[in-house]
């Protein structure tokens, strides 16, 4: 397990003056995570998920806050509402068996959307893979998720269609220029 990376430690004002912090999940959000999953509407929770989760499973808990920080990253978007802290935002990646692209999810909670949040988390977990030296990012949507859709093209995803899957949709970025991605056969050389 790689040490925890404190380094993508960010504070944030959101355009409503509210404070967060985006920062990498910890074994110890445990308590925080089953809050943040259970709150969640159960449509929220489908569409991260793709399929119906009631409640979260102390397995899936377990996924979610254990992580090595190399070949899975989770930063959550921590909020202060008095002396407690709460999770109100999640993105991650998992690397691809090719180690060099990766599979992504987020969510964010659901009076949080619309508050700058998603866009903070998923700058800083496309730094965080790039920094990794992934290649490309990419995830399933559902196809009638028409607002990760257009919220994925604005970010420079490209959005594509799975051959014979007319529910899901496929997003993918890239994240390295071409010639960084380790491409084999001749490279044009400068002129």
């Amino acid at each position: 397990m790689a040490e925890y990376p404190r380094h993508l430690e960010r504070e944030h004002t959101l355009f409503d003056g509210r404070r967060v912090l985006i920062r990498p999940v910890r074994d110890d959000d445990e308590r925080l995570e089953d809050r943040f999953m259970t709150g969640l509407s159960g449509e929220n929770r489908y569409l991260r998920f793709q399929k119906w989760i009631r409640a979260p499973s102390e397995q899936l808990i377990r996924f979610l806050t254990h992580v090595d920080y190399d070949r899975h990253l989770a930063l959550v978007c921590v909020a202060r509402r008095g002396e407690t802290e709460e999770i109100v935002g999640e993105a991650r990646y998992v690397v691809n068996p090719d180690g060099r692209s990766c599979d992504f999810g987020i969510v964010v909670a659901d009076d949080w959307h619309k508050s700058g949040v998603a866009g903070l988390l998923m700058g800083a977990l496309i730094h965080a893979a790039r920094e990794r030296g992934l290649a490309t990012m990419e995830s399933q949507v559902l196809s009638w998720n028409a607002d990760m859709l257009r919220f994925a093209h604005g970010l420079g995803f490209e959005v594509q269609h799975v051959p014979d899957d007319i529910g899901t949709m496929r997003i993918v970025k890239e994240l390295l220029p071409r010639h960084d991605q380790g491409t084999t056969g001749p490279r044009e050389q400068p002129r």
